[in-house]
């Protein structure tokens, strides 16, 4: 499935000013990336449609009003457990939930200095969403979207790689995911299952947020 295809499946509004993300291949943090999040549609409340948007990797709280150089805490990842009590995060849990589309995801083990890089995806190739959420924040007179990803405990295919992985959702689960007038999301929460997940060994180029090309996710 091409991502076209899959943007496609989603039934999303791609604002005139937003131009269709080209595939990226080692996207890091503060960089720009496409997230879903729903949008009013129509005069009714309930009426929503699911919007294609470009937000920054790195929430910045609503109520975070400094230059962003002055921002110390990390925030491209939240943890699952204290997603809902935490100062960064709750309130964008409970009002702006979003999907990150991706096609896989990087991992490195091993010794300092001489780690392995590994790429993983699933096991059918296909793109899939992480859970996210987003926040908008005012900084220096400029609005400024952007987005983390939640993480959870390691499914037994990842955890000799790293004590947390991104929290995975269903297909089936991305409405739920995204209406936040759902509190009970704690099962969604779960690892991905290991048997539908595909792990290799990449070069070390992945290793340079400047490298870009299918060539990454190669395995070697």
């Amino acid at each position: 499935m091409t991502w076209e295809e899959y943007y496609t499946g989603l039934n999303l509004i791609i604002p005139d000013n937003v131009d269709p993300p080209e595939p990226a291949y080692n996207i890091a943090p503060t960089q720009i990336a496409p997230i879903i999040r729903l949008v009013p549609e129509g005069d009714g409340p309930d009426q929503t449609a699911r919007e294609l948007a470009p937000a920054m990797w790195g929430l910045v709280p609503s109520w975070w009003h400094k230059p962003l150089k002055e921002k110390t805490f990390s925030s491209f990842n939240a943890r699952c457990e204290t997603v809902d009590t935490s100062n960064a995060f709750r309130g964008a849990f409970r009002h702006r939930r979003c999907l990150v589309p991706a096609s896989g995801y990087y991992e490195w083990t091993g010794q300092k200095g001489a780690k392995t890089p590994f790429a993983i995806g699933l096991k059918n190739r296909r793109w899939f969403c992480f859970a996210g959420l987003w926040d908008r924040a005012m900084i220096d007179g400029s609005e400024i979207d952007s987005f983390t990803i939640l993480t959870t405990v390691p499914n037994d295919a990842t955890a000799g790689l790293h004590f947390r992985m991104p929290v995975i959702l269903h297909p089936s689960d991305y409405a739920r995911w995204l209406d936040t007038s759902r509190k009970d999301v704690e099962a969604l929460f779960e690892p991905f299952p290991a048997e539908d997940m595909n792990i290799w060994v990449v070069g070390s180029a992945v290793g340079n947020v400047r490298n870009q090309g299918q060539d990454l996710i190669r395995e070697v």
